[in-house]
């Protein structure tokens, strides 16, 4: 009888590197694809402490401080009044918060209750809105920060000036 050699002990080579092609592939569509959801419900929300409902209002309350800037044809400040009332500059309009809200910083104080709505006009130059935030927040004297009222906020912007 003859003897057949057999050819099984030679190994076929497989080549890894297409597989290894379409991993990345499959790897780089899902993380194109992926879309990043933020956890349901999880929200920066500070609710108020629960109070009676027949609490008496509070005395102390003030309403809300408007701040009108006007804007010039050239976007420069053409007038600051602060509650209907005009104001000269910045650090006038400083002084009228001071004698309104004083210079207490404590937790009840006026200055946290106090809220400032600043009403500028639609073309005028955002240093003058920033020096109007400053004038009614506070400033440094002495080397200590005086801080006067924190809560601002803006009206929504009119075109053509009002």
């Amino acid at each position: 009888m003859a003897r057949r050699e057999s050819k099984l002990a030679d190994k076929i080579a497989i080549d890894m590197t297409p597989m290894i092609d379409v991993v990345f592939q499959l790897m780089s569509f899902f993380m194109c694809t992926l879309k990043v959801v933020t956890p349901e419900g999880d929200f920066n929300v500070r609710m108020p402490m629960a109070a009676a409902a027949a609490a008496a209002p509070d005395d102390q309350q003030v309403p809300p401080v408007r701040v009108k800037l006007s804007a010039g044809a050239d976007g420069s400040l053409a007038s600051i009044a602060m509650n209907g009332s005009a104001v000269a500059d910045f650090e006038e309009l400083r002084r009228k918060v001071i004698s309104l809200v004083g210079t207490d910083t404590g937790p009840n104080s006026l200055a946290e209750k106090t809220e400032v709505e600043l009403d500028c006009d639609y073309s005028l130059k955002y240093a003058n809105v920033v020096r109007a935030i400053t004038a009614v927040s506070g400033k440094v004297q002495g080397g200590q920060i005086v801080e006067l009222i924190k809560k601002i906020k803006f009206t929504p912007p009119k075109k053509g000036g009002s």
